[in-house]
């Protein structure tokens, strides 16, 4: 006999679990997500199962956490296979919860320490007193971390005792893991971490005089481009009938023809191409927006991905996702991967991987073809006139120009 006879509708939904009434909202999202139905059941049948589990241990919505849906995968994996992306759809069932105010978002509290409150006010003085950027506030925090954990492993928080010796270990294990860039930025941070603890009495002797200066020659190599044969042969890699091919070769034009960083290609949405007037904005860094000319074969290229390859969505972004979950790229991870997959495919062997190469070799080209550095740092917003006029190291025929006379002649 079937228990559920005579129950009420109110009784029914209770003993199906807490979840039964938030399932059509979540289908709802895997739909405009661009999830195929056969994964949208699965996900849905998932989210059911895990409601029957929280309902037989008493477990409420208001006390649902990530924790529970870690050890109910932990429970289901007894039973049935695992997939790999059940943990993805109870995470996107917890956000849809979290949006709604239904689960709270508990956040763990952690007995605060020395070092905790010591790099908070550090970040408070860089902040309101020196004005420094957000992202700037991160990375010196997290270089003064670095020192700090490293002087002081075994031991308690000590400043006074501070030497000459710790800050060149510090630099010394900086220098030996990373570029001569990331070794210098950590030595900026330092000196202005060393500066604060004088500043606020920690120290007494002038520990940032102790760091040294990392050497960085100016322009001290030449941009490495992509040949244009090999430029050529990925393009013509791209199916351009796909819709993934579309897309790759609308994005691989973006790079070679207007010398986007992989940044701004991500970054771009619908409203930024005009038309009308055939110009395309450029977000560049810091949000810095720019506008630039848009060549007929780049706009060709983008309406052809958005007649066949782009998916159908309500996001703005310009260049979406291949596959579920439908929205823009989170990073320019992305654009490179494009990049390195079309180089496989050309089958070119390019000692570079990344976008930027693009991106020089339209700058070598438009040096060859008479164009000044002013303009070329026009065209790829550079902010620094310096950073242009690296390229004029590839501009081999006007540099012999300037060569002297070897003395006795040749």
């Amino acid at each position: 006999m079937n228990n559920s006879a005579g129950c009420s509708g109110s009784e029914q939904r209770t003993r199906q679990g807490p979840l039964l009434r938030y399932l059509a909202a979540f289908e709802r999202l895997l739909r405009t997500q661009g999830y195929a139905p056969p994964t949208i059941r699965l996900k849905v049948r998932l989210v059911r199962d895990f409601g029957l589990w929280l309902r037989k241990r008493g477990i409420g919505l208001k006390d649902l956490s990530a924790e529970h849906a870690e050890r109910y995968l932990r429970h289901r994996a007894r039973r049935l296979r695992p997939r790999t992306d059940d943990i993805v759809g109870l995470s996107q069932l917890l956000d849809i919860l979290r949006k709604e105010g239904i689960v709270a978002q508990r956040q763990v509290c952690k007995q605060s320490t020395p070092l905790d409150r010591l790099l908070e006010q550090y970040a408070l003085y860089l902040r309101e007193e020196r004005a420094v950027a957000p992202v700037t506030v991160v990375l010196y925090s997290r270089v003064a971390h670095e020192f700090l954990a490293q002087s002081f492993s075994e031991g308690r928080l000590n400043l006074s005792a501070l030497r000459t010796l710790d800050v060149l270990t510090f630099v010394q294990h900086q220098a030996a893991r990373g570029s001569r860039k990331t070794a210098a930025y950590a030595c900026s941070a330092l000196r202005s971490f060393l500066d604060y603890l004088r500043y606020r009495g920690d120290v007494t002797i002038n520990l940032s005089a102790a760091v040294p200066t990392v050497a960085n020659w100016s322009m001290p190599s030449i941009p490495r481009s992509i040949a244009p044969d090999h430029l050529r042969r990925v393009m013509a890699s791209c199916n351009r009938r796909s819709a993934v091919g579309s897309r790759d070769y609308a994005i691989l034009l973006l790079l070679a023809r207007l010398g986007l960083r992989a940044g701004a290609v991500v970054a771009l949405e619908l409203d930024d191409v005009d038309w009308q007037a055939a110009t395309l904005r450029v977000r560049g860094k810091g949000g810095h927006a720019h506008v630039l000319p848009l060549p007929v074969e780049v706009g060709e290229a983008i309406a052809d991905y958005l007649k066949i390859g782009r998916p159908i969505s309500t996001n703005r972004r310009l260049f979406l996702r291949s596959r579920a979950p439908i929205q823009g790229f989170k990073s320019s991870v992305a654009v490179v991967s494009v990049v390195r997959h079309a180089l496989i495919r050309a089958g070119i062997d390019a000692p570079s991987k990344g976008a930027h190469q693009f991106r020089h070799a339209l700058a070598s080209e438009m040096l060859r073809r008479g164009a000044s550095l002013p303009e070329i740092g026009q065209i790829l917003d550079h902010r620094n006139p310096e950073t242009t006029a690296i390229y004029a190291k590839v501009d081999l025929a006007s540099l012999h120009t300037l060569a002297l006379a070897w003395p006795g002649g040749a």
